[in-house]
């Protein structure tokens, strides 16, 4: 960002790339996005509820009560009987540089622009059919991506905590004060998806230990 924030991570992990959004903040910045090339995406509201829900299938997106506004399948994922709900092209901004734009699977755009410059990110990602019709199976989040996420949460409730020591020295209770909102949301996110990604039950462990510890 022009204020010297770090707006954008992508990180590579073998064939996987995972692309994080994060507030303009210079610290305890809330992820507002997150893509991953296996399929699945999802964007927050400021206020940290889940704005846009995406996976191999099709897509979702909710208003800020979390009731769905509407619902998409992909083209080639429409393999149900029955009417299929397309996609409309959507576009939306995150923050007051950076937006998303969605116009298919393989067309999801993160765009920056600041100070008269943009930058573009392709974070779409294409899904062949099988050859009997159906998908085939949804390619694993890599278990650095997860790790490298939990232990951003992790970091941002030791240094909460150290902040926190640091104003009220005198305080004993201060390690029983709970972390702000932000952390507790953010440790939230990282829960999900942890659940909802195809990883195994030690990664799940060992994520659930990092953020909870």
């Amino acid at each position: 960002y022009p204020s010297g924030n770090l707006a954008i991570i992508v990180v590579r992990e073998k064939n996987q790339l995972i692309c994080i959004v994060q507030e303009d903040k210079p610290s305890n910045g809330e992820i507002q996005a997150v893509f991953s090339s296996s399929g699945r995406s999802t964007c927050y509201y400021p206020n940290g509820s889940v704005w846009i829900n995406m996976s191999v299938q099709g897509g979702q997106y909710l208003d800020r009560a979390g009731s769905r506004v509407r619902r998409w399948m992909w083209p080639n994922s429409a393999t149900a009987p029955g009417p299929q709900v397309p996609l409309s092209p959507i576009f939306i901004s995150l923050n007051r540089h950076v937006g998303v734009r969605i116009l298919g699977q393989d067309k999801i755009t993160v765009s920056f622009l600041a100070m008269g410059q943009q930058a573009k990110f392709n974070v779409g990602t294409r899904v062949q059919v099988g050859d009997m019709g159906r998908l085939p199976p949804p390619a694993r989040l890599g278990e650095d991506e997860l790790l490298l996420l939990a232990f951003r949460v992790r970091i941002l409730r030791l240094f909460d905590r150290l902040r926190g020591c640091l104003s009220f020295p005198s305080n004993e209770q201060w390690d029983k004060i709970k972390p702000p909102a932000y952390l507790i949301t953010q440790t939230l996110k990282i829960l999900q998806l942890c659940t909802t990604s195809d990883v195994s039950d030690e990664l799940r462990s060992s994520v659930r230990a990092i953020v909870n510890a």
